[in-house]
């Protein structure tokens, strides 16, 4: 009789959990091609189908439980952003992490507490837990858009997510302090310092597991071949380090982030990447059509007044604090707008701190339930405050924007240092050929739109030995310096002589004279940038006006040829020396007053005939054309 009943529930059940998974999932297939279309990026697009699966047509009512299971989404990526963090550029972010991210926390939680506080809503007690709450920030929503842009390793990126960080560890002093501002203690109550040693003790218990046990752990499965069971591996690791660090009274994503951090110069890093990638994406994507199932309409109708003063109050607030800070700390205007309209709105940890203090009856639970729909419309509107930052930046700061530095991957046949047009087209030809190319370039937009395309690409100072050496400049067999100033070119070209001889340099170099100076300086081989495209430009040109297609190649190899012995002559006598070599032919009569001698100036229409040198004082119409590709 149990049997048939237990089965009966079984059955009864199983279509209702089915139908919520194709609802969700259909929700989703539908919703994010949509909003990435329209620009308003995923997050928002799966928000949107969780308002209009639950709240408004109510197929969905138990949002809640949903939002409990799909947390693991945000703990998923931060395993991920702890793999992409080593140790050392852990060690490196401090400063950003204890000070900006705790000055951030203390002065924004301040600011609200005391609006809040002084409106009369609540007293001082439940002030400071709705301050402090609202000062969380949500690491989901930042680092999706983040991600979504491309902007993850940037130096904005990496402070917005030292904020991010320190707050989810302020969520534990948080939690201790409730039990003593509250006005009937919970039960099962422990001393704060009791609290803060369980939680010390969990974290050197990860780190010394981490340390000693994780990569014998994955040498032992690897050495298996399967890959269904390091696939189980890599979720029991992510999943024990949350579950540990949440019964420590921390939150599960810091424990996954610490897991990560652990194993971020392990063998199996990128393995471990692959493997929990489609796990982070899918649930990350349910944990935000599940705040949008837990949205109670209720609450905003019956508030609606309150609610539309408080959302963007608040996310003003936050936004001119953040701002604030980061300006103060050193990062220029662009950051800073960038930083403070990334993270103005609440965050998921405000859910579980509202929730703890209304079960403590620091205030009613109406009042955690409005917080509640406070933080949910603040998340939804994160990506329409972060596209603001676009109108609020100044022109000047893309030149100067930085990633982080970061080279894992690097070392092939070829180092290009630049990648400009002329890289560009040369990194193809190499390509083609199948030779692999490490790429390095200073603009933080260039690397970022060549990543897109595929290209191996790192951001880094091309006039930086220790730059050169992180890239695999000792592995390479040709260096290809295809900077764009020739100062730059010559800098480099002489420290790779100096500290690597034996090197084999191809260079690009801007004008006759930079190629004579490349020379000199005994390059393997250089080209100057617009010779070849010149050439064909006239070749081209002739056969447009009738010249047959072999005779106007002739004549361009002619020029060519003539061209290169000239510079042989140049090399040795001088730059005015070859003048007879310029293939000159009569266009128009004799002129019937002897013309002047003919000047080096007068020849120099073209950087390719005489240099934009010394030796002629013709430039170019406008300087900062010439100098660009």
């Amino acid at each position: 009789m149990q049997l048939r009943a237990r089965k009966e529930h079984v059955m009864s059940t199983t279509p209702a959990l089915t139908s919520q998974a194709l609802l969700l999932l259909g929700g989703a297939v539908a919703a994010a091609p949509i909003f990435k279309k329209l620009g308003l990026g995923t997050v928002l697009g799966y928000l949107a189908a969780g308002i209009i699966i639950g709240p408004l047509l109510h197929q969905i009512s138990d949002g809640e439980q949903i939002l409990g299971f799909a947390e693991l989404g945000v703990v998923f990526l931060l395993f991920l952003i702890g793999l992409e963090l080593k140790p050392s550029r852990l060690w490196q972010m401090r400063r950003d992490i204890f000070g900006l991210g705790t000055a951030q926390v203390l002065v924004t939680g301040t600011v609200i507490s005391a609006i809040v506080f002084c409106s009369g809503l609540l007293d001082w007690s439940g002030s400071i837990i709705t301050g402090f709450g609202l000062a969380l920030s949500s690491t989901a929503f930042a680092l999706q858009i983040l991600d979504e842009k491309g902007d993850t390793n940037t130096r904005y990126g990496q402070r917005a997510f030292s904020v991010l960080l320190l707050q989810d560890l302020a969520i534990v002093p948080l939690l201790a302090l409730i039990p003593l501002v509250a006005l009937q203690a919970p039960e099962d109550t422990t001393p704060p310092l009791q609290d803060f040693a369980v939680a010390i003790g969990a974290i050197l218990i990860l780190v010394i597991a981490g340390r000693y046990l994780l990569n014998p752990l994955f040498q032992v499965i690897a050495r298996t071949g399967a890959r269904e069971v390091m696939i189980a591996a890599a979720l029991l690791i992510v999943l024990g380090a949350a579950t540990l660090m949440q019964l420590a009274g921390l939150s599960m994503a810091m424990g996954a982030f610490l897991a990560g951090v652990l194993l971020a110069e392990s063998s199996y890093r990128h393995e471990l990447e692959a493997d929990i990638e489609p796990f982070r994406g899918l649930l990350l994507a349910l944990f935000f059509m599940a705040v949008g199932l837990s949205l109670d309409l209720r609450v905003i109708t019956g508030n609606y007044v309150l609610i539309l003063i408080a959302v963007p109050l608040l996310m003003l607030v936050k936004a001119v604090a953040i701002y604030t800070l980061c300006r103060i700390t050193g990062s220029p205007h662009n950051d800073a707008v960038r930083i403070g309209l990334l993270l103005p709105q609440g965050g998921e940890f405000g859910f579980v701190l509202f929730t703890a203090a209304a079960t403590a009856g620091v205030f009613p639970d109406s009042w955690a339930s409005l917080l509640i729909v406070v933080v949910t419309l603040s998340m939804a509107l994160t990506p329409a405050a972060s596209a603001l930052a676009g109108l609020l930046m100044q022109d000047q700061e893309e030149a100067t924007e930085e990633l982080e530095e970061d080279f894992d991957g690097a070392g092939a046949d070829v180092l290009m240092i630049g990648f400009s047009r002329f890289g560009q087209i040369a990194s193809q030809i190499l390509l083609a050929g199948g030779r692999e190319v490490t790429i390095i370039d200073h603009s933080a937009a260039r690397v970022r739109q060549a990543a897109t395309f595929g290209f191996r690409i790192y951001f880094g100072d091309g006039t930086r030995l220790d730059v050169l050496r992180a890239a695999g400049i000792e592995r390479a067999k040709i260096v290809a310096v295809c900077t764009q100033k020739q100062a730059i070119t010559d800098r480099i070209v002489d420290m790779v002589q100096a500290e690597y001889p034996n090197a084999r340099i191809y260079a690009r170099a801007y004008d006759r004279l930079h190629t004579l100076s490349l020379r000199a300086r005994g390059v393997d081989y250089e080209l100057r940038e617009t010779f070849e495209s010149g050439l064909v430009f006239g070749r081209k040109t002739l056969e447009g006006l009738g010249i047959a297609d072999n005779e106007a190649q002739e004549i361009m190899n002619d020029i060519r040829r003539r061209d290169e012995a000239r510079l042989v002559v140049q090399e040795a006598e001088g730059i005015t020396a070859g003048r007879d070599m310029l293939h000159f032919e009569p266009v128009k009569p004799e002129p019937l007053i002897k013309p002047k001698r003919e000047t080096a100036s007068s020849l120099a229409a073209d950087d390719d005939i005489l240099p934009s040198g010394p030796a002629s004082k013709a430039k170019p119409a406008n300087d900062a054309l010439a100098g660009a590709d």
